[in-house]
């Protein structure tokens, strides 16, 4: 009872009690959750610690993990805290680069001037300086073509520490937090390092500065710029560049000048061409069951051909989607079936008792819609007049409406 009369005197003497206990909860937070990411980084070390360490292509870019200093004694202020929660650990991240279609030449491109600067630095500071990972990687195009895809498979294969930045972690209602927590994403960054910093649609953040904007947009702009090149980065102050700002719109016109220039490596991902959307649809329906029997009329009743025709237009995302809606076709003819047969739909279905993945799934239910016509080669479109130019990413066709009208032309 003397204990209970203490403590409520000593949090009537102390106002800021209930802040300290809070502020010590996050720090605990904040450390373990580090902690638990190196944990793991270590232990994956640990088991591609073996012999055969290149033989594999693939796993190779797995266990390309840099070498890091232990970090049991990582001090961190109390901005740093709240950016720390940001950082996603690698092998959380289910996504490799074998899951993207069509975007080859930019993969590698991407492993040759990001991952091996960052993870190997060994292999390049003994030749030049110059030979370093760029500042910054923008990833620009139309919306659903795979840039934050990309971003999640170069944060997976690379192995470094990867801060998925959001505008919401930098708005804070004091004026001045922002600035310190735009500054403690680079210091924390640099503990970290090497590191990457990816902010989606970075036009929004790092929008170009107006004679009309807040005055606190404008001060966490200048902080970002000056943070990331300029006297307070750590290439001002000698030090080997281990960071990397990694940023994702579908607007580049939006973006600062200034932040452009510091985002020396831009990749357009454009709408895929007809090679490109083959390679979607074979890794997206790759575990999928596909119906290989020939139709009455003896065409095949699954084309891809015709569906990598008939899809001029639409952008990765689009062709995913048009996929999931197909595959839900042979399940719901087969749930009609069965209740028109009075059929108990709780017991265990055979695999044999659904069909496989038919052409004329796609772009509609069967019945509402009518089937996809066979498409004749001289309609057959490659892709060049959609694949769009990286300086009109806001004009493109409606992928909806390409195919519509190419269903019922």
């Amino acid at each position: 009872m003397a204990y209970f009369a203490v403590r409520n005197i000593m949090s009537r003497l102390d106002p800021e009690a209930g802040a300290k206990a809070d502020a010590k909860k996050k720090e605990l937070a904040a450390s373990s959750h580090i902690q638990s990411i190196f944990r793991k980084h270590q232990r994956d070390d640990g088991d591609d610690d073996d012999d055969d360490f290149y033989d594999d292509e693939d796993d190779e870019d797995r266990r390309r993990y840099a070498e890091r200093p232990p970090k049991e004694h990582l001090t961190l202020n109390q901005y740093e805290q709240s950016i720390a929660m940001e950082v996603v650990s690698p092998s959380d991240i289910p996504v490799t680069f074998n899951d993207i279609g069509g975007l080859d030449e930019i993969i590698e491109e991407l492993r040759e001037s990001v991952i091996y600067p960052l993870t190997m630095p060994h292999l390049y500071a003994n030749h030049s300086s110059l030979l370093t990972a760029p500042s910054g990687v923008l990833l620009y195009g139309p919306p659903g073509c795979g840039k934050t895809m990309l971003a999640k498979a170069l944060a997976r294969e690379s192995g470094a520490c990867f801060i998925n930045l959001h505008i919401s972690t930098l708005t804070e209602k004091w004026y001045g937090d922002s600035n310190k927590l735009v500054a403690a994403v680079f210091s924390l960054a640099r503990k970290l390092q090497p590191a990457i910093v990816f902010i989606d649609e970075i036009d929004a953040v790092l929008g170009q500065r107006r004679s009309g904007e807040h005055e606190a947009s404008g001060m966490v702009k200048a902080e970002f710029m000056t943070h990331w090149d300029g006297l307070a980065s750590s290439t001002a102050q000698g030090g080997m560049q281990r960071i990397c700002i990694l940023g994702a719109t579908n607007r580049i016109q939006d973006i600062d000048e200034a932040i452009l220039r510091r985002m020396p490596k831009k990749f357009p991902i454009s709408l895929p061409n007809a090679a490109q959307r083959r390679q979607i649809y074979e890794l997206t329906l790759r575990d999928t069951k596909i119906d290989h029997r020939k139709l009455p009329n003896g065409s095949p009743a699954f084309d891809l051909d015709v569906l990598v025709r008939v899809s001029a237009g639409m952008s990765g995302s689009d062709i995913k989607e048009a996929c999931r809606d197909a595959a839900m076709v042979p399940i719901r003819l087969y749930i009609k079936h069965a209740r028109t047969n009075g059929q108990n739909m709780n017991r265990r279905i055979h695999p044999d008792a659904v069909r496989g993945l038919q052409t004329d799934d796609f772009f509609g239910r069967r019945g509402g819609v009518e089937p996809l016509r066979r498409i004749e080669p001289a309609d057959e479109d490659e892709g060049s007049q959609h694949s769009g130019s990286t300086e009109e990413v806001d004009n493109f066709d409606d992928p909806a409406e390409v195919v519509v009208d190419d269903h019922r032309r």
